[in-house]
């Protein structure tokens, strides 16, 4: 039976995100769940149920189901991790926390891990279990999937898909019954249709969130067992590495979720033990550096400029031209916010503009070359994401220097994007177009860069 606690819906842009809060003790913990999840059927699976007492007992327990899945919105598709991780925003808004623990596990990493990035001071402490940070295996990352295995293993799920037989390649050890077979096609069945399945686990193979590891300052505990047939453990160890003063701790067990909540216990235990410390038990970054992270956010920065613009200026005089710039300025002001952004201050002829959502900035662009382009004013933009530095109510850092760069390669008209920003709006609808990689001046190493179609 599902453990009493009502169901409801969080609003994210237009989207409804079903999550439920359970009654504990007096901390907040935020549960972000894997592959797939049902609100009204998990609790029944023996592994999710145990979670759920364990979590239950250590604090007040909010959970969610992602969109495209379980009794969240079906028809909108899965979204970009960039979208999905702002649902979590909502959700925590929905249930009125400001500041919570957060315990993600599998695909439900990625998603802490970038919403750790972007609002730190929402989250407490971040404990992942069995989890990633990129998919595919790249001769600099070893321990993700290699390509030729990947779509053999994604059509095999969707071929096998609410048969009861395809949740064996995420949770290990399930006992072989005819009554079981039965339950676990139902809750497969409700959780998410074949077609949607693919599309996830696609977007999954396309995850590559390395480069926010550094960026987090947030105390954080990493498991994964050394054993685990689905993701391997040298992702959990890369993760552990690269986020500062993380705590790593590694179990021997041969499964990634495990249907005997016994051979579970350990990492229970381990639950335990993370969430009854306090907050100066855990570990934390240098001094330095926290001091430090108080300058430091995620973003997305967009900048943009018109194109010609001192040749048209010339062309049309001061006073008409100081005109056409005013108009500028209130087209662009009024985009940015109506996208949830902030323009952090006009160049002249174009704008510098921060978002925590890489998918609004992106349509933030669109809105922007478009409208200004039927006014007779050609704009170019440029974006990515990366860690800024706030000055006042100025930013610097490595990310304006690179969007500043793809803001020069891009046309009249069009919206140039890194590799970064293409990851994170990837499942978002956005179409980009690939424009090869590019040596930026400033920078060693070639960067991958897109254009947006449409």
């Amino acid at each position: 039976m599902a453990p009493s606690g009502e169901v409801r819906y969080a609003k994210s842009d237009g989207v409804d995100i079903a999550c439920q809060t359970f009654d504990g003790p007096d901390r907040d913990i935020v549960f972000v769940p894997g592959f797939i999840s049902h609100l009204d059927l998990m609790w029944e699976l023996p592994p999710f149920a145990a979670l759920h007492r364990q979590l239950t007992s250590m604090g007040r327990l909010t959970v969610f189901d992602k969109r495209g899945t379980g009794l969240s919105s079906r028809t909108l598709g899965f979204g970009s991790l960039a979208e999905r991780m702002d649902d979590i925003r909502a959700v925590m808004d929905a249930a009125g926390i400001e500041k919570a623990d957060f315990f993600a596990i599998s695909e439900g990493g990625p998603l802490a891990l970038l919403f750790t990035a972007t609002f730190p001071e929402r989250v407490s402490s971040l404990c992942l279990w069995g989890t990633l940070v990129r998919g595919l295996w790249a001769p600099d990352f070893p321990w993700g999937m290699h390509a030729d295995v990947v779509e053999p293993g994604i059509s095999w799920i969707e071929e096998n898909w609410g048969s009861g037989q395809a949740l064996n390649a995420f949770v290990q050890h399930i006992p072989q019954s005819e009554q079981l077979r039965n339950q676990l096609a139902r809750y497969q069945r409700s959780a998410c249709t074949p077609a949607q399945v693919g599309e996830i686990l696609r977007a999954n193979v396309g995850i590559d969130i390395r480069s926010l590891l550094p960026t987090i300052q947030t105390p954080s505990l990493v498991m994964h067992n050394r054993n685990d047939p689905l993701v391997s453990v040298g992702q959990g160890r890369y993760i552990a590495q690269h986020i500062p003063d993380c705590e790593y701790r590694e179990g021997d067990g041969d499964f990634h979720v495990a249907w005997d909540v016994h051979q579970m216990g350990w990492l229970l235990s381990q639950l335990e033990d993370w969430f009854s410390r306090g907050a100066d038990e855990r570990p934390q970054a240098p001094p330095s550096n926290a001091a430090d992270a108080e300058s430091r956010v995620l973003a997305t920065v967009l900048i943009t400029d018109l194109v010609g613009s001192t040749e048209r200026a010339a062309s049309m005089g001061d006073h008409a031209w100081s005109q056409q710039l005013d108009m500028h300025d209130r087209v662009s002001q009024d985009a940015v916010a109506i996208h949830a952004g902030r323009v952090v201050k006009s160049t002249g002829d174009g704008i510098v503009a921060v978002f925590d959502s890489p998918s609004r900035a992106v349509r933030c662009a669109q809105v922007l070359t478009g409208s200004l382009g039927e006014m007779d004013l050609p704009v170019r933009a440029g974006l990515h994401t990366g860690e800024v530095e706030l000055r006042g109510k100025d930013i610097g850092g490595v990310c304006v220097h690179l969007a500043s760069r793809v803001n020069g390669l891009a046309g009249p008209g069009e919206v140039w994007v890194s590799r970064t920003v293409r990851d994170l709006v990837s499942g978002s609808g956005i179409q980009l177009k690939p424009r090869g990689a590019h040596t930026l001046r400033g920078f060693d190493e070639a960067w991958e860069l897109y254009a947006v179609c449409g």
